[in-house]
């Protein structure tokens, strides 16, 4: 595809990037649009029902936008986007990198990071709820999917509450540059995208789980690095069974939720990464994992948003680990 002239480029702002990746989110979210609009619906409900003093401090944005890890973190909504910096992780390092590239006659409108970082981060354990759903679409009973989410939930805003949130944006913002990120509504693109594929080739073994994501451009390059597609439980020639997809809702969810995916029928697990802990509840369960690769996974998932964007006249430029293939 041909890119188009910088004049014939639509006019796309920093507000228009964020509504494309938050809608793009919600048309691959695993609860279907009914689960999102009741999960907005529940967002405006609770914002209801807040005394005044309360509402001051509630999230606006969560009443549109039901990824609470997908945020403009700093810079003007309204300021104009020629080029972008796109990476899996944007630390201090990166900003000065874009502000770097400003001197070579490559103006970095907008840094987009994959992972969240920020109030987005800070409030990263809201969106595993989605993981509540995800194990109900795959059999297990809504109240009992609630409650081992529960405890893992409360551990996950625990264990970010010391983090220092802001470094990568305070550094953002003295240099004047724009940033944002976008996390789940990238990970709903890669588990859509590979939930579909297993389903429809159904394959037989692990090895044929294997060869199917090896043929993925992402997961392909990933190899080449060795840090492609591995079996991390079962064997080549293990059956598959029923493949769930597990890469979104924020991060690893509950320990507990492999007895109850075993029951539900579930043979194998594909995924971004897993723990040990995680790993040895799987195989107590005799539950199969193929780990697919965390930074391939996220590139993906990427790539699927930011073709949208390039097709608009986006000029992308790649970094911190994306894998950057367009499919265009």
């Amino acid at each position: 595809m041909q890119i188009k002239n910088r004049e014939e480029r639509l006019n796309l702002k920093i507000c228009d990037i964020y509504e494309y990746v938050v809608k793009k989110g919600i048309e691959k979210d695993p609860r279907e649009p009914a689960g999102v609009t009741a999960a907005l619906e529940k967002a405006r409900k609770k914002y209801e029902d807040l005394k005044e003093a309360e509402k001051k401090e509630f999230d606006l944005e969560s009443l549109t936008n039901p990824y609470s890890d997908t945020r403009i973190l700093c810079g003007d909504p309204d300021a104009e986007v020629k080029r972008m910096m796109v990476g899996v992780d944007i630390e201090v390092g990166e900003v000065l990198l874009a502000d770097r590239l400003a001197g070579k006659d490559k103006q970095i409108d907008l840094i987009m990071a994959h992972h969240p970082e920020g109030k987005a981060l800070a409030d990263l354990h809201y969106v595993m709820h989605l993981q509540e759903d995800i194990l109900a679409r795959f059999g297990v009973p809504i109240n009992v999917a609630e409650s081992i989410l529960s405890s893992r939930i409360s551990e996950v805003k625990r264990g970010l509450m010391p983090v220092n949130h802001n470094r990568a944006i305070d550094a953002a913002k003295i240099l004047g540059i724009a940033m944002m990120c976008a996390h789940t509504v990238a990970d709903n693109q890669v588990t859509a995208f590979l939930q579909t594929m297993f389903d429809r080739e159904k394959p037989d073994t692990l090895i044929d789980v294997l060869k199917l994501l090896k043929e993925v451009p992402e997961y392909a390059e990933a190899v080449k690095s060795s840090v492609g597609p591995n079996i991390i439980l079962g064997a080549k020639e293990r059956r598959a069974g029923k493949v769930l997809v597990d890469m979104t809702g924020g991060t690893s969810g509950s320990e507990d939720a492999y007895a109850k995916l075993s029951q539900a029928g579930i043979g194998t697990i594909v995924g971004m990464h897993m723990s040990d802990k995680h790993r040895k509840q799987a195989e107590e369960n005799h539950i199969n994992v193929v780990i697919a690769g965390h930074i391939a996974s996220d590139s993906l998932g990427m790539n699927l948003l930011l073709d949208g964007l390039e097709k608009q006249g986006i000029d992308i430029i790649p970094c911190s680990g994306l894998i950057r293939h367009s499919r265009n």
